[in-house]
């Protein structure tokens, strides 16, 4: 079985009073998180997760000399062997290249195109990702029979935080402007992501709403929607799942403080937030709600995350926009990423669904 990612995973630290875990692991977690937690998900955390180092003990530059050994479960190379997969250069802003994967569907299946498309942004709490750690996942949603194209944002901390939405945003208008190289229709684009790629992706939508580009989705799954990695004390946070789960098996508050060191430096802080909009930093301090596209949001019932992504979610809906909102029981933060729950098929197949029907695709016989 494939290591659990140190991108976005990272277990919690021995309760108090315990000096060694024990063999099953158990310890590792709170007791009271323990009942709700998925018993698939507490095998492989006492088979797998609990016999590693905790990640957010792992220095980045280890992670960056051995990316291969931090990379999450579903991490697959698909640079070379794989049918109708094509890598492509974007220019960010600043001139930077930005490296993006495009997977494109059957056409046996959904005929030849142009195809809807929709750009993925992958976990990794800005710090960790690369154009392997969503593969599988991107090889999934293209059943949709949509293109998918993965982004390689550029991370922190050898680049600044925000340069990660500069390129997020000059791929989706990459994608638009070049529909004729890749083969897509630039009226049918959808956007989303996983973790901090759920908050690129829900920034990119009121960008796209202000730049008056009209997308059919934003499908956003265990979203920050706060600056909660420039959080000092996690009881900083307004919300109940971010104190429940401080010290769950996956996402930890340790675990948020390593990115955000990297991400957020206290002597870089006031610099960074200089830089960009204070909703930039936490998507749910936007002020405009309005005319916002239709939005698919995904949370876990065991990850700190939880709450601050279904209020994002409150906030459209306040605002006029359709949202369908489905929290996954019995699942910590990167759920989706373990093959062994039946919570990442299932969210697999929520993924096809959702996109077909946002994009209208319809399979054609040829």
């Amino acid at each position: 079985m494939s290591n659990l990612d140190s991108t976005l995973a990272g277990h919690a630290v021995p309760k108090a009073g315990a000096s060694q875990p024990t063999n099953d692991g158990l310890d590792l977690i709170e007791d009271h998180i323990i009942p709700k937690l998925d018993s698939d998900f507490l095998d492989y955390f006492t088979n797998v997760v609990a016999k590693k180092p905790p990640a957010h003990e792992i220095p980045i530059e280890i992670v960056r000399a051995n990316p291969q050994d931090h990379r999450p479960p579903c991490a697959l190379d698909t640079s070379s062997g794989y049918d109708r997969v094509a890598d492509y250069v974007v220019s960010s802003q600043d001139g930077a290249s930005i490296d993006v994967r495009a997977y494109h569907p059957d056409p046996a299946k959904f005929g030849p195109g142009p195809y809807p498309v929709h750009l993925n942004f992958h976990g990794g709490g800005f710090v960790l990702g690369d154009l392997h750690s969503e593969a599988s996942l991107c090889l999934s949603m293209r059943e949709a029979g949509v293109v998918v194209v993965d982004v390689n944002y550029r991370h922190c901390p050898e680049t600044i935080w925000g340069k990660c939405i500069q390129d997020a945003w000059a791929a989706l208008n990459w994608v638009r402007d070049s529909h004729t190289t890749i083969n897509i229709n630039p009226t049918s684009v959808s956007i989303g992501g996983i973790s901090a790629g759920a908050h690129i992706s829900i920034v990119l939508q009121h960008m796209a709403r202000d730049a008056g580009i009209t997308l059919k989705l934003c499908m956003a799954s265990v979203p920050p929607s706060t600056d909660a990695l420039s959080y000092q004390y996690y009881t900083q946070s307004p919300f109940p799942s971010f104190h429940e789960f401080h010290r769950g098996p996956v996402l930890p508050w340790k675990r948020m403080k390593y990115f955000g060191k990297h991400c957020f430096p206290q002597d870089k802080l006031a610099e960074i937030k200089k830089l960009w909009p204070d909703w930039w930093l936490a998507p749910i301090r936007a002020s405009n709600w309005k005319g916002l596209c239709d939005t698919y949001i995904r949370t876990a019932e065991c990850d700190p995350l939880r709450d601050e992504g279904e209020a994002y979610a409150n906030k459209l809906i306040a605002g006029g926009t359709k949202v369908t909102v489905k929290r996954y029981i019995g699942c910590p933060h990167t759920f989706m990423y373990l093959a062994v729950l039946k919570q990442k098929h299932e969210y697999d197949r929520d993924a096809i669904e959702a996109l077909r029907i946002a994009h209208g695709v319809q399979p054609v016989t040829i």
